[in-house]
């Protein structure tokens, strides 16, 4: 990184990237949002008018291509994820990429290869993990105080009935499971702090051949622990964002640890009581920034590095097999 700021340049116009990336820039003094590219120049002119972005490029090897760009911040669609991230670090950029990391798990361990033959930082923007709701529940479960763990469940189900939008092309690598599930999952697998050894059954609702609207999951643990996972864009589970981990001395139930800064409520039930908690409502999107800030400017540690994307990704392809639709890409 050269100069003061940390100068972030956009790959594409996504609706994401305000929320995402340019509202929390603003509160984050050291990082500015230089520049944009997207296919369509007009839009991305449009785009850099209404957020103030200083620069438009006319294409993403032009934008990568930029000296006074610093790092990258991927919101393409999932199937492109892959070769722009790994153009990025072969352009000497930090990379900031939207979940899902790839389109399956062959393609993560690409990326995962080419950022560890780099000295850049490659971080999926899995924003929930960097909020301090997220801490508390690993916390928690990692305690003692619930026992023995017998069972995690995690659901991301939300109303996104919207059969032409990119969520439900196979051919950019959609799915429910891609969109909604790589959350449940990834919360899953941090609360568990291991990964399952086996994907014991998996059913799909489709919206079309090989594309899910819905999928439910269990997996076990070598332990004997239970998960399960459930997700939608589009299902009788019109909402429900929650993770909840039973064990012997208690159980921990969380509303919407994905976006916490709408609304959250953490509630541990144990022999002594039930304890209700709320923790700050800053965005989780501002955690993560300054996290990745902190990662390009200092080599700080961070929990959504190549190593986690991959094992990610290995088991969004295992309940895709399970299922009997087979992974993306």
């Amino acid at each position: 990184m050269s100069g003061e700021a940390l100068r972030v340049g956009v790959l594409g116009a996504a609706r994401i990237a305000p929320m995402a990336l340019l509202r929390p820039a603003r509160q984050v003094p050291g990082v500015e949002v230089s520049a944009v590219a997207a296919r369509d120049v007009d839009k991305a002119r449009r785009f850099a008018r209404k957020h103030g972005i200083p620069r438009v490029f006319e294409s993403y090897d032009a934008l990568l291509a930029d000296p006074d760009v610093d790092a990258v911040y991927v919101p393409l669609p999932n199937g492109l994820h892959a070769d722009w991230t790994i153009r990025a670090i072969e352009a000497g950029k930090h990379v900031l990429c939207e979940k899902p990391f790839t389109a399956n798990a062959g393609e993560a361990e690409r990326v995962a290869k080419a950022a560890r033959a780099s000295d850049r930082v490659v971080m999926e923007a899995f924003h929930w993990r960097y909020h301090p709701l997220a801490e508390r529940m690993i916390e928690i479960v990692s305690s003692g105080r619930l026992g023995r763990i017998r069972r995690i469940e995690t659901n991301m189900c939300v109303p996104l009935p919207l059969p032409g939008d990119i969520r439900y092309r196979l051919d950019l690598a959609g799915g429910a499971t891609m969109d909604t599930g790589c959350y449940a999952i990834h919360i899953l697998r941090h609360l568990a702090e291991e990964e399952p050894v086996e994907v014991t059954s998996a059913k799909a609702l489709l919206s079309s051949p090989r594309v899910d609207r819905a999928m439910d999951a269990e997996v076990r643990f070598a332990d004997g622990r239970v998960g399960r996972i459930a997700c939608s864009l589009f299902s009788a589970k019109i909402l429900k964002m929650s993770a909840r981990v039973v064990g012997d001395a208690g159980q921990l139930d969380v509303f919407n640890p994905v976006a916490p800064q709408v609304y959250h409520r953490l509630k541990l039930h144990t022999a002594a009581g039930t304890e209700v908690e709320r923790l700050t409502r800053d965005p989780t999107y501002l955690f993560q920034l300054r996290a990745f800030e902190a990662a390009v400017r200092d080599g700080a540690p961070f929990p959504t590095g190549v190593d986690d994307a991959v094992a990610n990704m290995r088991l969004v392809d295992a309940i895709y097999e399970k299922s009997g639709l087979g992974p993306r890409g």
